[in-house]
């Protein structure tokens, strides 16, 4: 359903809870369409801290600062 920007700036508690009931709502303004609200799609999978801290762990394997030191890198950045 389009509803204009200002009606949509009136009403938000009215649409948010629209939207909590499945509803989706396209913005306009001059009837041109800018910003759709809608619910949110399901969200990223959580994983366990331990299966994180894996993942880390893993994709850091191998690789190396070369000839550079953490200390001077972290030296350089507060610069």
């Amino acid at each position: 359903m389009d509803i204009g920007a200002y009606e949509a700036r009136t009403h938000l508690s009215h649409l948010l809870d629209e939207v909590a009931a499945g509803r989706r709502f396209t913005i306009t303004k001059h009837g041109v369409p800018v910003a759709v609200l809608a619910p949110p799609g399901p969200g990223p999978r959580m994983e366990s801290r331990q299966d994180t801290l894996a993942a880390l762990r893993a994709f850091r394997r191998g690789v190396t600062l070369g000839q550079l030191e953490l200390s001077t890198l972290i030296e350089e950045g507060r610069r």
